[in-house]
This record gives structure tokens, sequence and C-alpha cells, in this order.
């Protein structure tokens, strides 16, 4: 079983955006409907070999974001680093991403503000699918149809919580 979608959008992916300085509703969306085709909302996280944690970023892409993005975005590298453990991220810095649902988060954030710098509008299922396609390297026909899945997933447990992102 993963995580309740509304509870990680509550404790983490708000929290998350709103220290980055983003209070976005459709980067919350597409962030949750992210974790939600990735990883189930966290219920298969531990086969490395598909990538670290809610959003299965390899550590391939791990590595290339910093060295191809973030390194030229000091602020927002910042920021991000000081999300991560002290001590671990030195030592296993992709292992964050499995650990670390704050940092994992603003690493995935980032990983589609590189992509693009307008949000697709929220609830354009395509748009979303096409993004999330893109950005984590799936093939956007199939993205389309785990996106509106995973859409009606999320959607009726925020329901069910009245925890709507809209």
């Amino acid at each position: 079983m993963g995580i309740f979608s509304p509870d990680l959008l509550q404790y983490v992916i708000r929290p998350t955006l709103e220290r980055l300085g983003e209070f976005n509703p459709q980067a919350q969306m597409q962030l949750l409907l992210t974790a939600a085709c990735e990883s189930n909302l966290g219920e298969h996280i531990q086969k490395q070999s598909l990538g670290f944690g809610l959003y299965r970023i390899s550590a391939k892409a791990h590595q290339q974001h910093w060295d191809e993005y973030l390194a030229f975005k000091p602020d927002l590298a910042s920021d991000i680093r000081g999300l991560a453990s002290q001590h671990e991220f030195l030592s296993h810095p992709h292992l964050e991403l499995t650990t670390n649902l704050s940092y994992a988060t603003a690493i995935a954030y980032s990983m589609y503000q590189k992509q693009t710098p307008h949000w697709p509008k929220e609830f354009d299922l395509i748009a979303m699918a096409t993004l999330w396609a893109t950005t984590f390297d799936h093939p956007v026909d199939k993205a389309i149809l785990q996106f509106k899945d995973s859409y009606q997933l999320i959607k009726d447990q925020l329901t069910m919580s009245d925890d709507l992102v809209a």
C-alpha cells in the first residue's frame, strides 16, 4: 500500500513547494500524479534499477540534473540542498531520493521546471502526461493512459478527504 494521496499532498508536496517559494496547484497535481505513475504513491520504491523513491529518478538522471541544471541555478540548488540530510547526501546522494520525500519532491519539481517554463493547465491530463513522459523518459501514448488511470484514483482519494487541489 502506498501513501494516501491527500497526505502526500498536504505533508510533503505543498510544504516542499512552499519552501522553494512555489505555491502552484498545477505543480502539486503534476507531482502527485508523477508519484502515482512512477511508484504507485510509494508502493514500489525498492527497485533501484528503475530509479529511486516516489518519483523513480535514476542515479544517472539525478547526477545529470545537478550537473546540467542545478549547477547553473545556485539559489534553487541551495534551497534543494538544504532539504537533503547533512551526512547521507554526501555519502549516498541517490539514496536521498528514497529516504527523503521532501528532497525527492524538490528534485522532481526542478526536473519539471527545467523542462518547461509553463505548467500545463490544471487537469489538462494530455498536456500533463506529455510533460511527464518527456521529463521522465516514457512513451507518450502509454503515459496518457497511465496518467488518466492515476488521476481517477487520486481524484477519488482527494474527494474522500475533501482536500481538492483546485
